[in-house]
């Protein structure tokens, strides 16, 4: 697993803002902590290597794999010779599966 991106400077003023706002007293303390989980759904860069292994540990074919993310076979293969790179959706579904397994995508 490669390095999580950089904080966005966007979010950074957000939180501060959120932060703001609860000290306040404007944003109670569930709120905020549902601020505060939303905040920190980084995402991991996968390598090929590490895509092929995740897709193999869940015991599934390229095809079945792609249908799970809905995205094409090919795609798929792309990722797992390094030639493309998931990103978005697709890349926070594969560290969904990394983390918490095939089930909490089915």
């Amino acid at each position: 697993m490669a390095a999580t991106k950089p904080k966005s400077r966007i979010l950074d003023e957000m939180h501060e803002t959120a932060r703001g706002l609860h000290d306040a007293g404007l944003i109670g303390k569930r709120r905020m902590g549902e601020f505060e989980a939303l905040c920190h759904l980084d995402v991991d860069e996968l390598s090929p290597q590490a895509i092929k292994v995740l897709r193999e540990k869940v015991h599934l074919s390229q095809a079945v794999f792609a249908a799970v993310l809905n995205t094409s076979v090919s795609t798929v293969q792309k990722w797992e010779v390094g030639d493309k790179k998931p990103s978005g959706p697709s890349l926070k579904l594969l560290n969904l599966i990394e983390r918490k397994g095939l089930e909490a995508v089915l």
